[in-house]
């Protein structure tokens, strides 16, 4: 016997108020005590959607018309909003935007944490536009169009949005997409370019090509020429990340390589193009100064730094604290570190490869009553197997960077109620506006 299909819902409008906005930023309506939630509805609208998905429990909506709009609305500032599932929140102002990132940061303390800043800090926020320096694209030939997208996948879908710009990206890259397919569509091999990964530092933009077929000399002449045209510094990745190679490495300009600056203590931070880096330069070296603010470091201070990746932190850390132990689980990353602080002229720090999701016990660099503060800017996934080494230390300050609220929140509640840290303060940064990121930053004292 086949299996019924879905029907497909009725495609009559309904009318409906919004009464609040998810984490994600769609908006919430009840019909008929059911929840639908509603793309691109803001809190306190009143609209006419369209049913797209109905299950058992809530339903899924978009919208159709507006009847009474919301004060905290704004016209999207690119035509593809909406399609591109890139950014969810540029119909919703930017001071409303920040609000409701402190508010999913907030509500999942409580909720999930069980535990209330005592203070909350005031957002940091930048620029809003072509902030982005860092991005994974998605490369796809599509006959129908005879033409090569490349940019970021439809809302809700498999597909590659149809791009010609993207206003987030850095504009060295964003308004120049339709060029990357024009030269991969020249390429003998336009159909097995699987990707391009994006990192624009503070010299150079550097592309990373995923070709899953060798290019020929033609290709790569055509790359290469293209490179020099928009001033791009091409490389290619035939495989894993450890096959990554300039394109041409006899013909680079710059032999520094690709950094960017931390101005306010005269610190240059070198990189590869595939390493970690924070996608928002603007807020970044706002959030160094707020996290050393945090930590009040002086020059009798010993700090660990877990997830240390590049010395993105340690190296500032290192001006003001006696001695700084930075410990990471990619040794690529430790090298770089190790590097960084050579060539600043940094000799009170040292770093440790270690990985910070396994068993701890006997790591010589783990030592009780030697680090006065602790810092940590782990990975989605949190810190939660290293809280426990972390509170042996006896560390009196901790300040914890996170880029996924629930597990700051989950990690939150383990130092307060079960070590007895106290969550002094916590904040959002607003590292990736007109998208439900939320980055955020916490204060934890004994």
């Amino acid at each position: 016997m086949s299996r019924r299909r879905n029907k497909k819902p009725d495609p009559t409008p309904v009318e409906a108020t919004i009464e609040s906005l998810t984490h994600e930023g769609r908006g919430v309506a009840r019909i008929e005590g059911k929840t639908v939630f509603i793309d691109d509805a803001l809190a306190g609208e009143t609209v006419e959607f369209i049913y797209t998905r109905k299950k058992r429990d809530f339903d899924e909506a978009r919208l159709h018309r507006l009847i009474m709009p919301s004060e905290h609305r704004v016209e999207p500032a690119c035509a593809h909003f909406g399609v591109c599932g890139g950014c969810r929140l540029q119909h919703l102002d930017a001071a409303e935007q920040l609000r409701l990132k402190e508010n999913v940061l907030l509500d999942n303390l409580k909720r999930v944490g069980r535990v209330e800043a005592e203070t909350i800090l005031p957002p940091l926020s930048g620029g809003k536009w072509g902030y982005r320096r860092k991005a994974r694209l998605g490369v796809r030939y599509v006959h129908k169009k005879e033409r090569v997208l490349v940019g970021f996948r439809e809302r809700g879908s498999s597909f590659l949005a149809e791009l010609d710009s993207c206003k987030v990206l850095h504009p060295s890259v964003g308004e120049k997409l339709i060029q990357l397919g024009d030269v991969i569509r020249q390429l003998s091999i336009y159909r097995q370019v699987a990707q391009i990964e994006v990192a624009v530092a503070d010299n150079h933009a550097a592309l990373i090509f995923r070709n899953l077929e060798p290019l020929t000399d033609e290709d790569k002449k055509i790359l290469s020429e293209f490179g020099k045209a928009h001033h791009f510094q091409i490389y290619l990745q035939p495989k894993g990340p450890d096959t990554i190679s300039l394109l041409s490495p006899e013909a680079e300009q710059d032999q520094a390589g690709l950094y960017y600056e931390l101005n306010d203590y005269d610190l240059k931070v070198h990189f590869e193009p595939a390493d970690f880096t924070q996608v928002n330069y603007d807020i970044n070296p706002e959030m160094v100064k707020l996290a050393l603010s945090l930590l009040q470091l002086d020059k009798n201070d010993t700090v660990l730094e877990l997830f240390c990746g590049l010395g993105n932190f340690t190296l500032p850390m290192a001006q003001q604290a006696k001695q700084i132990v930075g410990v990471e689980g990619d040794a690529g990353l430790i090298q770089r570190a190790r590097d960084n602080a050579r060539a600043n002229g940094i000799d009170n720090v040292e770093y440790h490869v270690a990985n910070l999701m396994e068993n701890l016990d006997n790591m010589p660099w783990l030592k009780k009553d030697l680090y006065s503060k602790v810092l940590l800017d782990p990975p989605r996934s949190g810190a939660k197997e290293a809280l426990p080494y972390i509170a042996a230390t006896g560390a009196q300050r901790i300040v914890y960077v996170s880029c996924h609220p629930g597990t700051l929140a989950r990690d939150a509640g383990i130092l307060v109620n079960e070590y007895g840290y106290d969550l002094r303060a916590a904040g959002v940064m607003d590292m990736f506006p007109h998208t439900a990121h939320v980055e955020s930053i916490a204060l934890f004292e004994k």
